[in-house]
């Protein structure tokens, strides 16, 4: 791991870097950074969502959206979003089809102790290439059509990140505005 992954930055309610703090500091204390979520669909508007390996530091064995991160602290939430995407997924995408679709805040306190508090800048991709998920940080994925995951969210919400379940409340809303994607 690169010294730099460890570092998030941190800011204020409008998105303002206010500092720079460990990563698990900034978890174990519910410190508000930058974070990067990405929404990936196929041709055919299914969702990518994939399972966290267990051996991650929180939310392991759990689905979610295709891939989130920490920006690096002088790292575009756009590149960081592409960058990510390819170590965690192997998908190796260009920035002209990754959309920016909101931001939004959370706070979630997770079953280890730690607490996400989040600036959270969610991107939505489209694409037939199928991913190749690194092990370390997935242990397994799926496409899934929106209504299935609207019902599996409700049935077993625990079996979800708890920022998942948040974007995929509000990315309903904003997928309307997103060509290739209907609600």
């Amino acid at each position: 791991m690169h010294p730099k992954d460890n570092i998030v930055l941190l800011v204020d309610a409008d998105n303002n870097p206010i500092g720079e703090m460990e990563k698990l500091e900034a978890h174990r204390r519910g410190i508000m950074h930058r974070a990067v979520s990405v929404l990936v669909f196929d041709p055919k508007r299914r969702w990518l969502l994939h399972r966290r390996a267990l051996g991650k530091y929180h939310a392991g064995g759990l689905w979610t959206n295709a891939c989130c991160t920490h920006p690096f602290v002088n790292e575009e939430p756009r590149e960081a979003a592409r960058r990510r995407l390819f170590e965690e997924m192997g998908m190796d995408i260009t920035h002209d089809g990754l959309r920016h679709l909101f931001d939004f805040t959370y706070r979630a306190e997770l079953d280890n102790g730690l607490i996400e508090h989040e600036y959270d800048s969610v991107f939505v991709y489209t694409t037939p290439i199928k991913p190749v998920p690194n092990p370390e940080e997935v242990m397994d994925w799926r496409y899934i059509d929106m209504r299935v995951l609207e019902e599996d969210l409700a049935a077993q919400p625990e079996s979800y990140t708890p920022w998942f379940r948040i974007i995929f409340e509000q990315a309903k809303q904003h997928l309307c505005k997103y060509e290739g994607v209907s609600v």
